[in-house]
């Protein structure tokens, strides 16, 4: 059965503000337009688009669970525990798995390995054939970038195997919370970060 598509075209945006954008900023009308209907209509609001810096990021710290998940990456990188970078098989999923993967690698930590379940026969998410191969490499610590927020009985499992889970997502959350050392998710009821439309 074919997937129905629902377009939802957006209407244009103001054409002044469109024309003093893109020739202020000597961008085309159709990107100036595309900037407009996305709020930002100012040439200050389109250079800090384009432009962004370290200095508009919120402080991580306002996640709730991160000084939990910063102490027990950290324990793992001062026990040289074996860690395992895993994530989905989308675009958000992978890019983020190479970022983490790459960042451990750069302060020094070279146990770890890195897993992308396989989208046919794993599906989408936590998978238990993930969390075996992990307990079988000795794998201490799993962290989940893009996926987990509803792995409740996955984190469990892995539990039960010796193996902690620190949980990074930006879906909607079940009711219940995954009893992960960590769950980062902006999305979290409980959570006060000030932006919670953060990519996996």
């Amino acid at each position: 059965m074919p997937i129905e598509k629902r377009w939802v075209v957006k209407p244009e945006g103001d054409p002044a503000t469109v024309a003093m954008l893109a020739a202020a900023l000597r961008i085309s009308p159709i990107l100036a337009n595309l900037l407009v209907q996305r709020g930002i209509d100012t040439v200050d609001k389109a250079e800090k688009f384009f432009k962004p810096s370290l200095a508009d990021l919120h402080d991580p710290f306002l996640m709730k669970d991160m000084e939990k998940a910063v102490e027990r990456v950290g324990q793992a990188v001062r026990n040289n525990e074996k860690i395992m970078v895993y994530g989905d098989y989308d675009v958000d999923g992978c890019t983020a798995v190479a970022l983490v993967y790459k960042f451990l690698r750069q302060i020094g930590h070279k146990n770890l390995m890195f897993y992308i379940p396989d989208r046919y026969t794993e599906g989408y998410g936590i998978s238990i054939k993930g969390i075996d191969l992990a307990a079988r490499k000795g794998v201490g610590l799993i962290i989940a970038l893009d996926c987990g927020i509803k792995a409740t009985e996955k984190v469990v499992y892995a539990k039960s195997k010796g193996v902690d889970f620190i949980i990074c997502d930006h879906h909607l959350p079940a009711e219940e919370i995954p009893r992960a050392v960590a769950v980062l998710d902006p999305k979290r009821v409980d959570c006060s970060y000030p932006f919670d439309e953060l990519s996996g």
